[in-house]
């Protein structure tokens, strides 16, 4: 399995990558791929430790004759966004991840690849690993729970690194250089529920919104791709009085930090009724591929009958869930003043998960300005509030602020301009890393993050460009052979 990508170059990243690709690494059960590493670095005889929360840091001593540089970071997380295809069996907490080698990019079999940030740690175990590479003290620094939450980077406690120096191998666009990103925050509603008998007369469907990309809630937001939970929402929101429709159950997303694919509602509608609702779910079925004709040309609407539920939901409760989905922001709500064509702050309706008596709605904000993170996190909250449901917000993350006289982000600009013969572009993500917080426990840290072209992240298109990881792989050990002398 996935031999093939071991006839790509750079060879020793992508033979470690197919390592990678062989153990399973959800968020929050990253048990292998810890233990993994912690086997690495005992049979390569070199310093491996293990802090309380999981991060696992590896240290290499330098080469000979680059003992004088300072002690350079490579960072990058051991867990992955386990997103796959409604028609794809695959356990993500036993499977390995098969590949498909196809146009110039690697590309998962129905699944998410988890090139994010699996292609990061294969790297950095193929400098570990290596006989013939340049450089100085050397740590490699593996966190857990990425994700999620930000556990690993949340739990780094000071002292556990000694370097100087931070390479961040977690972005996904090759010829960019990031020298900083938005915070963010989560807000979760709990809404409570009153169940009722379904009436006599009634017939039971589900009806469903497919064939979206979805993608990273930071870095995709602004790139105009459907929202399933909130298409779904509208649908039912408009046709409900008409319809004489009745819900039993409304399942939609799975992930914070990405943008729904998919969303199912189980719903009852008098038998009576049957060809409106078809007619219904084809009229909207045209509307949204219309609406979304360049950016969703997959887009799928379908009904189809289903079992009987045993209840459904009072129609005051439908009519709070309804409302609150459909007055809830999704997607940009301001670009920056400053950096022209930048997302500022953004949120995603993640995911809206029925439970026994609550119906737990998920939401993630970001901003780049922490007063506008606080006011878009207040934004969300009030929709909720007024509906009567619990709130529970995260602590949150910290942004990175930029530092326009790094030292490292100039030597890796002038390590792209000598290979490649272009500038490199050298910006701020709206996605979150893990700088900031690392930046927070390590204050004067000189940071940058780079690496290959992912697209699709955090959903089952995920794809890696071949010819960019070998251009990464170059960028990373020349500035390895640049980084600058202790002083």
């Amino acid at each position: 399995m996935n031999e093939k990508i071991l006839n790509l170059q750079p060879a020793p990243v992508w033979a470690w990558f197919k390592e990678v690709l062989n153990i399973p690494r959800p968020s929050k059960k990253e048990d292998k791929i810890i233990a993994f590493l912690l086997d690495f670095g005992k049979k390569h005889n070199l310093e491996t430790l293990q802090d309380e929360v999981g991060n696992v840091l590896i240290r290499k001593p330098a080469t000979p004759g680059m003992e004088n540089r300072k002690p350079v970071v490579l960072q990058s997380h051991v867990d992955m966004v386990c997103e796959k295809n409604s028609d794809k069996t695959h356990d993500f907490e036993n499977d390995p991840i098969e590949t498909v080698i196809k146009d110039g990019w690697v590309y998962a079999n129905g699944t998410t690849l988890g090139a994010d940030d699996g292609i990061g740690i294969a790297a950095q175990l193929a400098v570990l690993a290596s006989k013939d590479i340049e450089h100085g003290p050397v740590e490699c620094l593996f966190t857990v729970d990425e994700e999620t939450g930000l556990t690993g980077a949340f739990g780094l406690k000071p002292g556990f690194l000694k370097s100087e120096i931070l390479l961040n191998l977690d972005s996904e666009d090759e010829g960019q250089l990031y020298i900083g990103c938005a915070g963010g925050q989560d807000t979760l509603a709990w809404l409570p529920y009153e169940k009722e008998k379904i009436p006599e007369g009634y017939a039971a469907f589900r009806i469903m919104v497919s064939g979206l990309k979805g993608g990273h809630s930071g870095d995709d937001i602004n790139k105009g791709r459907g929202n399933a939970n909130k298409l779904l929402n509208r649908f039912l929101w408009e046709t409900k009085d008409e319809l004489g429709l009745k819900l039993s159950s409304f399942d939609g997303g799975n992930l914070r930090n990405a943008i729904a694919r998919e969303a199912f509602a189980i719903v009852l509608v008098p038998e009576d009724k049957e060809p409106d609702l078809n007619e219904f779910v084809q009229n909207y079925q045209e509307i949204f591929r219309s609406e979304y004709h360049i950016t969703e040309p997959e887009l799928r609407f379908d009904w189809s009958k289903t079992d009987m539920p045993d209840h459904c939901v009072a129609d005051e409760s439908v009519f709070k869930l309804l409302n609150a989905l459909y007055a809830c922001p999704h997607g940009v709500i301001a670009m920056s003043q400053d950096i022209e064509n930048f997302v500022e702050t953004s949120t995603n309706l993640a995911s809206v998960k029925f439970e026994e008596k609550e119906i737990l709605i998920t939401t993630s904000q970001r901003s780049s300005v922490e007063s506008e993170k606080t006011d878009v996190v207040n934004m969300v909250a009030s929709v909720f509030h007024l509906v009567g449901a619990k709130i529970e917000q995260s602590d949150g993350y910290p942004g990175w602020t930029p530092n326009p006289g790094s030292k490292i982000v100039e030597i890796t600009a002038q390590s792209y301009k000598k290979l490649f013969n272009t500038q490199p572009e050298v910006l701020a993500i709206h996605a979150g890393l893990e700088c900031g917080l690392i930046g927070d426990k390590y204050p004067g840290m000189d940071m940058v993050s780079f690496g290959p072209t992912i697209k699709g992240a955090h959903s089952p298109v995920e794809g890696i460009e071949i010819e960019s990881v070998l251009k990464f792989w170059d960028l990373t050990l020349d500035v390895l052979k640049n980084i600058p002398e202790k002083k």
